[in-house]
């Protein structure tokens, strides 16, 4: 089966780098550092280190925490993140800077994935969430190298799609060293899949054992004075294409009500900062640029349009919906705002977090809209009201401190592994 699944991957190769040509016309970034994508590894570290794949930023973000332990638990090792994206190699250098060695990771061929781990030669291998790849995994695991699947979620939806190719799957979990679930449900559909029982571990997510620096909550606050500490501010963060249009469209009804009420808005992805910036002045609303690095006084906008700022803006803002979750992309981290207290709103579309949006919601922190209609009227609903607004943001910091601890079980687990050295 992972014979035919390596040829298919060989035909498909050229549309895979006909789209990386592609994705590079709004972002150049993508057309630099080609020989990684296929196992060429620059000035490699040294052997036995710690290697760990987050796919993209909202893997990268919720990884930091870990990384920051095995850096401080072993000064002596080599740490090695890998990633898929620019955006996620952005937020490993902005976050950790020269502490660890950043190379995107390789293509899920043969030759790309011996190329990298007969470089790299870790003693460890952390793959956090769902990013499977057969032959990355089998190779490791030829060679010695254990590797644990971390913080592992699994739907009903994405299992029934691994169960279609059921003997592929099998081969590929029975080749990992130890996974650890974020839910009981998570664990069960993996070991339907084909997972060892034993090797099977449900630690929690670490997502909930994010802590946002005291440092970060004061510059939100003082950006907050800066753009009126008075006035009603809400957040509409993490918003992709088609989101934006619904949000300002919330927002006039907001003013409506509140006329100073002010919005940051924050897109996802970098190469959409001028088209949304040009959607704004479109909808005639005044705006400003983050990026700009000043605050002019009466903006009904503020462009959030720079990376790893986000937790400052949600420190700086009343009120946060959570985009990615309007259209059909399946939602982003609730759980920022909520460790700041703020009230919570998304749209219908949470798969990627629905047991977490469940918690949230089950507590009142955070409610689900399904139109414009409905976000600009719950929004002017908390703004208008503090002591709800504070209310949903308590029960929302109840939550997440009922979560914690996930970070210390998943630390055990990978220091049991790595005593138990190769194979794991």
């Amino acid at each position: 089966m992972r014979h035919l699944y390596t040829a298919l991957l060989y035909l498909a190769t050229p549309a895979i780098l006909l789209r990386l040509l592609w994705s590079g016309r709004r972002n150049r970034a993508y057309w630099r550092r080609w020989p990684e994508r296929f196992g060429y590894v620059p000035a490699p570290p040294a052997a036995g280190g710690i290697w760990l794949h987050a796919v993209s930023v909202g893997e990268v973000i919720a990884a930091l925490p870990l990384i920051e332990r095995l850096l401080a638990r072993h000064p002596g090792r080599a740490v090695i993140v890998t990633t898929s994206t620019p955006t996620g190699s952005d937020r490993v250098r902005a976050a950790l800077g020269d502490r660890v060695t950043h190379i995107y990771l390789p293509y899920d061929l043969p030759g790309a994935v011996h190329r990298f781990v007969d470089a790299l030669r870790p003693g460890l291998g952390v793959i956090m969430e769902t990013e499977l790849w057969p032959n990355l995994v089998a190779c490791c695991a030829a060679r010695g190298i254990p590797v644990v699947l971390a913080n592992a979620r699994l739907s009903a939806g994405s299992a029934a799609g691994y169960r279609r190719v059921g003997r592929l799957t099998r081969g590929l979990l029975r080749n990992l060293a130890a996974i650890a679930a974020q839910a009981e449900d998570d664990a069960r559909r993996l070991v339907e899949l084909g997972a060892d029982p034993a090797r099977v571990e449900v630690t929690g997510s670490i997502k909930f054992d994010q802590e946002i620096d005291q440092q970060t909550v004061a510059a939100g606050r003082a950006l907050r004075a800066a753009l009126g500490a008075r006035r009603p501010c809400w957040i509409a963060a993490s918003t992709h294409e088609g989101e934006e249009a619904a949000v300002l469209d919330a927002h006039a009804a907001v003013r409506a009500r509140l006329p100073e009420a002010l919005l940051l808005l924050v897109p996802r992805h970098p190469e959409r900062f001028d088209r949304v910036a040009a959607l704004v002045a479109a909808r005639g609303f005044a705006a400003a640029r983050r990026s700009a690095g000043t605050v002019p006084a009466g903006v009904a906008v503020y462009l959030g349009d720079t990376m790893g700022e986000l937790p400052l803006l949600y420190a700086a803002a009343d009120v946060a919906f959570v985009g990615g979750s309007l259209v059909p992309t399946g939602g982003h981290n609730p759980l920022e705002p909520a460790a700041l207290g703020l009230p919570l709103l998304a749209g219908p579309h949470l798969h990627n977090f629905q047991r977490i949006a469940g918690l949230l919601g089950a507590a009142g922190a955070l409610a689900t809209v399904s139109d414009a209609g409905g976000l600009g009227l719950q929004v002017a609903g908390y703004l208008a009201d503090p002591a709800r607004a504070a209310a949903a943001g308590t029960a929302g910091r109840g939550v997440v401190a009922q979560n914690r601890g996930a970070l210390d079980r998943l630390e055990a687990l990978l220091e049991r592994v790595l005593e138990r050295g190769p194979g794991g």
